[in-house]
């Protein structure tokens, strides 16, 4: 018995990464998996490799900047597995360099990918987990919002921070409808990363230096498990948090 068994888990950006880590995560623990991303082939590698495992599984082909693509995509979930209880905002557009020098419109599709996709999706997720009794939705963030020197995150820190913002508010509105919603602000060895720490060694060497826990975070070990852990039973008085899964590098007030 898993504990989330007969839970329905909608997770944007789960073709790779962080999103393909909890979708494993999940599913281990007994959710059916809608993988929602923007390359077709990715979820459904996602999907197969969560029926793998034993688990249900299907691949939604969508574009969350687009938002006319959001409710058909939901439409899917919610007829193909019976409902959603569990939505993770994990899709993101990353914005880095010096503010001098970030471009408007590479900041305005962040925010597209990011808190106005996840808005749209929280809103159409809404009245299917009221009707269901409940439900959970976990928001990814950063932490490089919160670091002393946030030189050139900040376009992709902006981008997260109203995310936390619409995540605090719905926290505010919905507890009385149970259902729960957290921000969760991860480090963990996506592709991108991966292929960075590659090309910069000397850079990822003193990045990595300054994490207590000396490592970077796995996408399901790590990230995974304890997002199954925030949507479960077990984390059902929690709401309205920003979880900080970074392995101490940041300062949260």
């Amino acid at each position: 018995m898993g504990t989330l068994d007969g839970k329905v888990a909608l997770i944007t950006g789960a073709g790779q990464g962080v999103g393909e880590g909890i979708a494993f995560a999940l599913a281990k623990e007994g959710a059916s998996i809608a993988a929602l991303g923007r390359t077709k082939a990715k979820v459904d590698e996602t999907a197969e490799a969560v029926r793998a495992l034993g688990g249900t599984a299907i691949a939604v082909e969508c574009d969350v900047a687009k938002e006319e693509q959001l409710a058909p995509a939901v439409d899917e979930v919610v007829t193909a597995l019976g409902g959603i209880d569990i939505l993770v905002n994990n899709a993101n557009y990353s914005v880095l360099g010096p503010i001098a020098q970030v471009k408007r419109h590479h900041i305005e599709k962040a925010l597209a990918v990011g808190p106005l996709a996840a808005l749209s999706l929280m809103q159409l997720c809404y009245p299917v987990m009221k009707e269901r009794g409940g439900g959970s939705v976990i928001n990814m963030v950063t932490s490089a919002a919160v670091r002393w020197d946030t030189s050139n995150y900040g376009g992709y820190a902006a981008a997260k921070e109203a995310l936390r913002s619409l995540t605090r508010a719905a926290a505010s509105e919905w507890g009385r409808d149970n259902i729960r919603v957290n921000a969760v602000a991860p480090h963990a060895l996506s592709p991108g990363l991966k292929a960075w720490t590659e090309h910069n060694p000397e850079e990822a060497e003193a990045f990595v230096a300054t994490i207590p826990m000396g490592r970077i975070g796995e996408c399901e070990e790590d990230i995974g498990r304890a997002v199954a852990f925030l949507v479960g039973p077990d984390a059902r008085y929690l709401t309205g948090a920003t979880i900080p899964l970074d392995g101490g590098q940041a300062r949260w007030a």
